[in-house]
């Protein structure tokens, strides 16, 4: 689950799935963790805090997070990712803050917050394993924001809120991915990200082997070509401009790099997602 970088209107994003390792990312929306199955743990900054069956936690936008699972038991969880539009009333906290951890215990989280990701869950996702919503309808929304803001409401009380540049701000793994999150449409390389970043190319070049367990130019692709595929599914973008505004060099590659990771090209692509809209 790589990030969305870039305000493209999306409105919710839900996934009920397997829980796997996750390299660390940021993305503008606020993301609620419900655990179902098992066992995982979020990493925040430079702590990791451990999850079960039950629990419940909230990462806020533009926060670097990541996923681990360490049990061979298999681990599910529900994902609930939001536009910042759907927290009105909130805009301060989520704009200025961050919870110092982001884990609510089982024997703490209220009832309504179960009852509000079961219903989003029943409401946008219709028990499919992922669904993410645009644009929502009048109605839509306001049962969204409904949701989202129970979710809030019964869960910022029970987090110790802080400034945002307390939780590693200075960390270079929050520093890489907020210097990718701000270039990656841009002609960057290991040594250009690593003369601003004032570190080596060496260090740079580990980090992303060790912690993200891909060399620069995998996560650098990664990151382009999620973001072209939510402007193939969210926009009437042409083709070549979404390659472009995506960081491709030229269209050839474009095509190579979807094609290995989709199986599809990206105008099959989106004729497929054209075809699911209708049915």
């Amino acid at each position: 689950m790589l990030p969305i970088y870039k305000d493209t209107g999306l409105g919710l994003t839900i996934y009920q799935r397997k829980s796997t390792h996750s390299a660390p990312h940021l993305h503008r929306a606020i993301e609620f963790v419900y655990v179902t199955q098992g066992s995982l743990a979020i990493g925040v900054g430079q702590n990791l805090y451990p999850m079960e069956k039950g629990d419940f936690a909230v990462a806020f936008p533009e926060m670097v997070h990541h996923y681990q699972v360490f049990s061979e038991e298999e681990s599910r969880a529900i994902y609930i990712l939001a536009s910042p539009n759907l927290a009105q009333g909130y805009m301060n906290e989520i704009s200025n803050l961050s919870p110092k951890e982001p884990v609510i215990t089982k024997k703490k989280v209220h009832k309504d917050i179960i009852y509000a990701v079961k219903a989003i869950c029943s409401e946008f996702a219709d028990g499919q394993e992922s669904q993410d919503i645009a644009q929502l309808s009048k109605d839509e929304n306001a049962l969204a924001l409904s949701y989202i803001h129970i979710l809030l409401a019964r869960s910022l009380p029970l987090l110790e809120l802080v400034p945002k540049a307390e939780i590693g701000s200075t960390d270079l793994i929050y520093k890489s991915v907020s210097y990718i999150s701000g270039h990656f449409a841009e002609d960057v390389s290991l040594g250009s990200m690593a003369h601003d970043l004032g570190i080596s190319q060496f260090t740079l070049s580990r980090l992303f082997s060790k912690t993200f367990h891909r060399n620069f130019n995998q996560y650098l692709n990664e990151v382009r070509l999620d973001y072209a595929q939510t402007l193939l599914r969210h926009t009437d973008k042409s083709i070549t401009d979404i390659c472009y505004d995506s960081g491709f060099e030229s269209q050839r590659t474009f095509n190579r790099c979807f094609s290995a990771k989709y199986h599809v090209s990206p105008r099959e692509y989106r004729r497929n997602m054209d075809v699911i809209k209708e049915e």
